[in-house]
């Protein structure tokens, strides 16, 4: 009998005890109200910190570490491009947000030039866009290199009456054709890209970098999408036929 109560006790301990012992996500990353895209720290040497990390500074060990070892890495690559080394995340919890995560590491073209000549394999995504698989020693190499910028494609659609309830009036809006439109907030060093058929993205790099990495490649998008788009109308305007003169 007391046996059996004694074993009845230890059960009843093994339920109520967690109860009463530090949280394993007491760090911060299991909190649902922490960790969101929209709370981003600054310093004052132009670093800013979200969901944990620095853009610029971590590494993607750091970032492993931080958010797990579900992670993807190779080089990404377009037509008569070197690419960029990139790791994916299929989706992360950040807070109760769930997203998609794209880390560009911060590698010189040379650098990944001699890990394109070195790699096991590569094979097409998306249109023609190649996905280059690393030799293992260069991905373990590859462990320590600070990460460029983060790209965060959240699972849920933003508008722009939340993405300026979250961050705030933009310095400046530019908008790149048609559908898509850029909310820049340089001292965030954050673009948020609204995406009229598509799905949102949220550009995160350091704020002292965000006029070279942001900006200003925005603003020559903007001009060729621009000089296109005048370009069609003077072609289909020259292919119409002159109208005849009234008798």
């Amino acid at each position: 009998m007391k046996t059996a109560l004694l074993v009845i006790g230890l059960v009843l301990l093994a339920l109520i005890l967690p109860f009463f012992l530090p949280s394993p996500a007491s760090d911060g990353k299991g909190d649902p109200d922490s960790n969101l895209p929209w709370q981003i720290q600054l310093d004052d040497q132009g670093n800013s910190r979200v969901f944990g990390l620095t853009p610029g500074r971590s590494t993607l060990a750091q970032v492993r570490q931080r958010l797990g070892n579900d992670m993807d890495i190779a080089i990404v690559a377009g037509p008569g491009e070197v690419g960029d080394l990139e790791a994916y995340y299929t989706q992360v919890p950040l807070g109760f947000v769930l997203a998609r995560l794209i880390l560009t590491a911060d590698l010189s073209p040379d650098a990944i030039t001699a890990m394109r000549e070195r790699a096991l394999k590569a094979e097409r995504m998306e249109s023609s866009t190649r996905k280059i698989t690393l030799h293992p020693d260069d991905l373990a190499a590859v462990e320590n290199t600070p990460i460029r910028a983060f790209s965060l494609i959240p699972n849920v659609n933003l508008d722009e009456a939340t993405i300026i309830q979250r961050f705030g009036q933009p310095v400046e809006r530019i908008a790149v054709g048609a559908n898509l439109t850029h909310f820049l907030y340089p001292h965030l060093g954050l673009d948020v890209v609204l995406d009229r058929k598509g799905k949102e993205l949220l550009q995160y790099v350091a704020p002292r970098d965000f006029e070279a990495r942001i900006r200003a490649p925005l603003r020559a998008a903007q001009a060729k999408a621009v000089a296109d788009a005048a370009a069609k109308e003077a072609e289909e305007t020259a292919r119409k036929p002159a109208k005849e003169p009234a008798n």
